[in-house]
């Protein structure tokens, strides 16, 4: 049986600009797929006016943005009420009224503290600006949520904010909202992951266990298209999808062939290939580094000697 599904449940990535189809501009080929989407790429840029009413004409209607805040405000100002944050914030409110996005994502650098000095430039800043309608979904990189300090906590809940958090990692909101915003990026370096059924269920079990109207997830996995698609076929369906044509070892097989380079150590092809997942039947998924440990300590010419050597180990 599919999942439990929320008032609103939304599903999709951090960007278009790699989803590919022949024929297709990126972003129509995307919102064939999916019906919400974070534009990451306004943390690096701020993009023209004209470029951003191009892309709300290439969705349907009822498809919905989220936008990330330039990087001039939380990483060069620090949130600090200054001429240049306020500026650049006006400018990312008037793409969020172009793209009619309800949320503003606001991620600090791992740099920042909570201090009373910078929860009170925080406060200073929100009340500075007019935020109409804008939601912030305020992500506070390296910090356990659980200790965040109550007037954080406070200045937040004051202005609507919602608390980002990542469920991939297990956090969970510091406080209710009616909606979870979560950032996914797995528990690899970076966001070099590949999560297994069982983990996508956990983030599902975890979104639906919070008290909220909505909830928008923004993928970010190396293979965030694909792992999007997996959750949105589980919601849709109570099923996950394969994710090769084989099971076993020839799927394990059809994934190192993508891009493992040889010669190479267990270890070496443990680091580079074990955060892909196999199917290693038709209905379960493991990372590849599960069969891959099994093998002998040595240096490998190349796949074939892989898999002739994982054949043995296995009967």
């Amino acid at each position: 049986m599919p999942s439990k599904v929320l008032k609103k449940y939304l599903i999709g990535t951090g960007g278009w600009a790699y989803f590919e189809i022949p024929g297709l501009h990126p972003l129509v080929a995307y919102s064939k797929a999916f019906k919400f989407v974070e534009v990451n790429s306004t943390f690096y840029q701020i993009p023209r006016l004209e470029e951003v009413e191009r892309w709300r004409k290439l969705v349907p209607s009822d498809f919905e943005f989220a936008v990330r805040a330039h990087r001039s405000i939380t990483h060069e100002h620090k949130l600090q009420p200054v001429e240049e944050s306020l500026e650049a914030f006006e400018k990312m409110k008037r793409i969020c009224d172009i793209l009619n996005a309800e949320i503003l994502q606001f991620q600090t650098p791992l740099t920042f503290k909570p201090t009373q000095n910078s929860i009170d430039n925080l406060r200073t800043f929100l009340s500075s600006v007019d935020l109409g309608r804008l939601r912030i979904a305020f992500e506070i990189r390296g910090k356990d949520d659980s200790k965040l300090p109550s007037e954080l906590i406070k200045t937040m809940q004051d202005y609507s904010m919602i608390h980002c958090v990542d469920l991939s990692k297990g956090e969970m909101p510091a406080y209710e909202s009616d909606m979870l915003y979560t950032r996914l990026f797995g528990k690899g370096r970076h966001n070099v992951y590949q999560p297994t059924d069982a983990e996508l269920a956990e983030i599902d079990r975890r979104a639906l266990g919070a008290k909220t109207q909505k909830t928008a997830m923004s993928f970010h996995f190396v293979r965030m298209y694909k792992d999007a698609a997996r959750m949105k076929i589980y919601k849709e369906t109570g099923r996950f999808p394969t994710v090769t044509r084989s099971t076993g070892l020839a799927s394990l097989e059809e994934v190192l062939r993508e891009d493992a380079k040889f010669p190479n150590t267990r270890q070496e092809l443990i680091e580079s290939q074990g955060w892909k997942l196999f199917d290693l039947t038709a209905d379960e998924r493991v990372h590849a580094r599960d069969l891959l440990q099994r093998l002998p300590e040595r240096t490998y010419s190349d796949i074939n000697d892989v898999m002739h050597t994982l054949y043995t180990v296995a009967r």
